[in-house]
């Protein structure tokens, strides 16, 4: 089973650093895939990821919450929303996104339709032709 890297991901990008089969990447066009993506195919299932995500964005695919609660103030990154976000990542560098949205606490939202999306970024999306560039 993979791990799935669910729309509270903000591009921090530890998670890729830390994979022994790198078979995660950023997503590339930003606007349309805004999060980083893991192979479903490569993964190992080894989970050293999950502790590198600083949003907490990172779940074995069976685990991934179809009603997760927001604490509130975490973003959600998704094609077609519209925020605004500025931060950095792990190695201080900017990270924009311009598809984002804040949640308010309590408010429940179905992190499960972030799990195609990880698969189609591989079998239907650029994949691992984004780190040409």
């Amino acid at each position: 089973m993979t791990y799935i890297i669910t729309s509270l991901c903000l591009r921090d990008g530890g998670c890729a650093e830390v994979c022994p089969v790198e078979c995660i990447v950023p997503g590339k066009p930003q606007a349309e895939w805004p999060l980083y993506y893991i192979d479903p195919d490569t993964c190992i299932d080894c989970g050293a990821c999950v502790p590198e995500c600083p949003f907490e964005a990172i779940f074995p695919e069976d685990e991934v919450p179809a009603q997760y609660t927001a604490k509130g103030g975490e973003l959600i990154s998704r094609p077609g929303l519209t925020g605004h976000y500025e931060g950095t990542n792990h190695h201080g560098d900017n990270v924009v996104l311009d598809t984002t949205r804040a949640l308010a606490a309590g408010e429940v939202v179905d992190l499960t339709e972030d799990n195609q999306s990880n698969y189609d970024y591989f079998q239907k999306g650029p994949g691992y032709s984004s780190l040409e560039d």
